[in-house]
């Protein structure tokens, strides 16, 4: 009985120790494989380098203007993309001579990132992409009614964040100009002679603003297009066009809603009007709502991939909420930033063939 006894304890005594052992064994596995594990998230925490990483913006301000305002951003946009996973040699911004420049450069893959209209963007969908929306400060005034606008100056921002904007057309201080704006002011209906007979100022014809929505608003209210007036020149910015108003070449311009208010203490310095731009201007056409700018990427660029859009759309949308992000971005009146798909700029598309059709 006792040497069964001992069998038994000698056996109980092998079994926990082969336990024991595989326990080892398995614990040795499982820090092998914490390790392997804490190795491969060392491996993909690595910053991807990228050399270089283009931006253009359109120059609807003065270029050397947004070049300054902007410089800032090659900063905050490396930093930001460290955190997400990229590091950058270089940011190179650039200011296209016209919106169309920007377009093309993001089409030809020589220009990675594009802050561009939404007219822009649907002319160059077939190689540039869309990732962002900007957002603005609502404005105090939103009327279909040129005369809401006039009564109610200066036309000021709201805490209100609005992803559309107005165009709006506007008369300066000529003689043309004031005579019109007169007429509309005392609730008279105007006519295309009447607009006929003015010099006007417009963008190039892929501007939202400057050229598209006006053109619809001819066609909706007269059966007529920016093509059938008399006399019409074509500014390279916004800046420009200003100036040959307060210099009464011309005597009406189509610009953004706030665009008086950007221009406001350059009106009566450098373009050397003694009254104020909302004196001496007057709302005569207000367009439809037009859909923000947007931040797209382009579609032939060597270094854009999926990663990158992501990381592109979180950089931005962490800089526009950041205080020294908004003041670089606010030369374009932008104040943040949403996530934006292709179909968002399906009515700009529309907008685009209408005006197509216009012109042939």
């Amino acid at each position: 009985m006792r040497n069964f006894l001992l069998v038994v304890i000698t056996l109980l005594v092998s079994v926990v120790l082969m336990a024991c052992g595989g326990d080892a064994s398995n614990s040795t596995n499982t820090e092998n494989e914490q390790n392997n594990s804490t190795d491969t998230k060392i491996s993909d925490t690595e910053n991807k380098k990228l050399e270089k990483l283009s931006i253009g913006f359109v120059p609807s301000r003065d270029p050397e203007e947004i070049i300054t305002a902007t410089e800032p951003l090659k900063e905050l946009l490396t930093k930001e993309l460290a955190t997400l996973g990229y590091e950058v040699g270089e940011v190179e911004i650039t200011v296209g001579t016209n919106y169309e420049a920007v377009g093309e450069a993001l089409s030809a893959g020589t220009t990675d990132i594009g802050l561009i209209p939404g007219g822009t963007y649907v002319l160059y969908d077939d190689g540039a992409e869309v990732i962002l929306t900007a957002t603005r400060a609502g404005l105090s005034n939103d009327s279909d009614n040129p005369t809401d606008w006039n009564q109610n100056e200066p036309t000021e921002s709201t805490a209100n964040q609005a992803i559309s904007y107005r165009a709006l057309l506007i008369a300066g201080p000529s003689e043309k100009g004031q005579a019109i704006a007169e007429k509309v002011n005392n609730g008279e209906e105007i006519t295309f002679e009447d607009l006929d007979e003015l010099n006007w100022n417009v963008m190039s014809s892929s501007s939202p603003a400057g050229y598209i929505y006006p053109a619809l608003w001819l066609q909706e209210n007269f059966d007529k297009t920016i093509t059938d007036l008399s006399k019409v020149v074509q500014a390279d910015s916004y800046g420009n066009a200003f100036a040959r108003l307060a210099a009464e070449q011309t005597d009406v311009l189509v610009t953004y809603a706030d665009a008086r208010r950007d221009y406001e203490e350059t009106w009566t310095t450098e373009y050397n009007r003694e009254a104020s731009v909302w004196e001496e201007t007057d709302v005569i056409g207000v367009m439809p709502a037009i859909y923000n700018d947007t931040i797209s990427v382009s579609k032939n660029s060597d270094i854009m991939d999926e990663d990158l859009k992501s990381a592109l759309q979180q950089a931005f949308i962490n800089i526009g909420n950041s205080e020294e992000g908004k003041e670089v971005i606010a030369i374009y009146s932008h104040e943040g930033y949403q996530i934006a798909k292709d179909s968002d700029y399906d009515n700009e598309r529309a907008a685009q063939e209408i005006v197509q059709q216009l012109g042939n």
